[in-house]
């Protein structure tokens, strides 16, 4: 198969780039760099002459403005179906995340209409979501500097951003189904006390706090919605695991 990845250097987009080209496909990333702007729809036909499959884990960094995640995730996944239907692509793959269909605001409200706009389009898709990676809790500790590090109280069964990559690249090869088995990690965490074993490997001081975020957003990272439901495939790399392994680099 031809394979695009839009996003293919990110947190996750590089994982499933490896996991693509492991597997004997031939790949293309989607990046400005190389002439493909998913904003703009720029070189995005072109880009994808021939593919087969689409795989987006486009991302935005960590907002809480649902007018800037919507905007964005709308955006990027219009002009990503408007070139895979000129470029005759018969499978889109969008990454999203489990348990967010009653926090539709902030962040989530975004991920949430690019689910609605795929689900809508004209290209076959389908919708993998995943838990939270392993990765989060440093995003989330690298937003604030100083010796305090304020985590929103979040219950999540966080997954390997590698076992991601490798779990959308088989679901692209599977063929468009319009939802996926969720993928979640092996066990149940609280981001502040990952957050406190990443410092405590990396050798840092800092005192992280457990703060419950006020409204909706707040209520759903607190609710456990994060963590999936009981039918959800289970990654095998665990938290601590992955904090020892070359895929974390530490601060």
């Amino acid at each position: 198969m031809k394979i695009a990845v839009a996003g293919g250097t990110g947190t996750v987009g590089r994982h499933t780039v490896e996991a693509a080209r492991e597997a004997g496909h031939d790949v293309v990333v989607l990046s400005r760099a190389n002439g493909a702007n998913v904003l703009t729809g720029e070189g995005l036909a072109a880009a994808l002459a021939g593919a087969d499959a689409v795989i987006d884990v486009t991302n935005l960094a960590t907002t809480l403005s649902a007018k800037k995640s919507i905007g964005f995730f709308e955006t990027a996944a219009q002009h990503l179906l408007a070139a895979e239907l000129q470029a005759g692509v018969g499978h889109h793959v969008v990454l999203s995340i489990v348990g967010i269909d009653d926090i539709d605001t902030s962040y989530y409200a975004g991920k949430l209409a690019q689910e609605r706009a795929v689900a809508a389009g004209p290209v076959p898709f389908t919708i993998a979501r995943a838990g939270q990676f392993h990765e989060f809790a440093g995003q989330i500790l690298g937003l604030v500097s100083g010796p305090f590090a304020p985590m929103p109280r979040t219950l999540m069964r966080p997954v390997a951003a590698r076992e991601v990559g490798a779990h959308l690249v088989r679901v692209a090869e599977a063929g468009a189904v319009g939802r996926a088995q969720d993928l979640v990690g092996p066990r149940d965490e609280t981001l502040a006390d990952v957050a406190r074993r990443q410092l405590a490997v990396d050798g840092i001081r800092r005192r992280v706090l457990d703060v419950r975020l006020p409204g909706a957003y707040g209520r759903g990272l607190a609710s456990g919605a994060l963590r999936g439901g009981p039918d959800a495939l289970q990654g095998e790399i665990t938290f601590d695991e992955w904090l020892r392994s070359p895929d974390h680099a530490r601060s």
